[in-house]
């Protein structure tokens, strides 16, 4: 393998998880107070509301789908009577309904985030990116699901990606496993660690918001009760 090869697929991958995690404490302990997804609803609600809908219907069966495909053993699901035309079913027409649903919520955000004068004169350049990258990820996703995956039915991104997936979690990373895959995963995959570096930098941040605003707000009603018991 050659350097270039090396960093892509055992460097790089693990810079983005260590900014992922290091900028996340940063954000929290120095920037909690912007730790918000600054709603622009005010402004436009019917698209917003439409895009986001979709986006997290979509999105959570993905997730999941990534998470089986990544993590689980070829092994295990043949194991469990899950055969290989089973798998592919699924992850082909399951794998891309869903992927379809994610993108048509992204591009309704970012295509609102875009044309509208009001949103976009309140979103920041780091809004644009993420924007952008996701709109961007989730296509990949999705072209190389519907169509990479047709065009070459021989590959297995489970022989491959997978097990380069669950060696990097294992700190035992082997880069040759990723030789052989098609452009279209790999740029699926690189795009995707790239947004997990941007994310404690940009209003992904939100994702977490509602337990911590949670916190925040019982804080204040247990102070506020305990000045009014003093009170009486």
């Amino acid at each position: 393998m050659s350097l270039f090869e090396q960093f892509l697929w055992v460097i790089f991958p693990y810079l983005c998880v260590v900014t992922f995690v290091v900028g996340h404490i940063f954000r929290y302990r120095y920037d909690q107070f912007n730790w918000t997804a600054k709603s622009s609803e005010f402004i436009e609600k019917k698209r917003l509301m439409l895009g986001s809908l979709l986006f997290h219907i979509g999105i959570i069966p993905v997730i999941m789908g990534h998470v089986a495909g990544l993590g689980i053993p070829k092994a295990w699901m043949n194991a469990i009577g899950v055969n290989e035309h089973l798998y592919h079913i699924g992850a082909m027409y399951g794998g891309g309904f869903f992927g379809v649903v994610t993108f048509a919520g992204m591009l309704i955000l970012t295509a609102r985030r875009l044309t509208m004068k009001n949103v976009r004169r309140l979103s920041s350049a780091s809004d644009m990116i993420v924007n952008g990258l996701l709109l961007f990820i989730v296509f990949m996703g999705m072209y190389s699901t519907l169509v990479t995956n047709n065009v070459q039915p021989d590959f297995d991104y489970r022989e491959t990606i997978s097990i380069w997936f669950r060696n990097l979690l294992i700190l035992r990373p082997e880069a040759s496993y990723m030789s052989e895959v098609p452009i279209t995963f790999q740029i699926h995959i690189l795009a995707g660690f790239s947004i997990f570096a941007l994310w404690p930098f940009t209003r992904l941040v939100h994702v977490w918001s509602v337990p911590l605003n949670y916190a925040r707000r019982s804080y204040i009603l247990y102070r506020k009760n305990r000045s009014h018991s003093a009170g009486r």
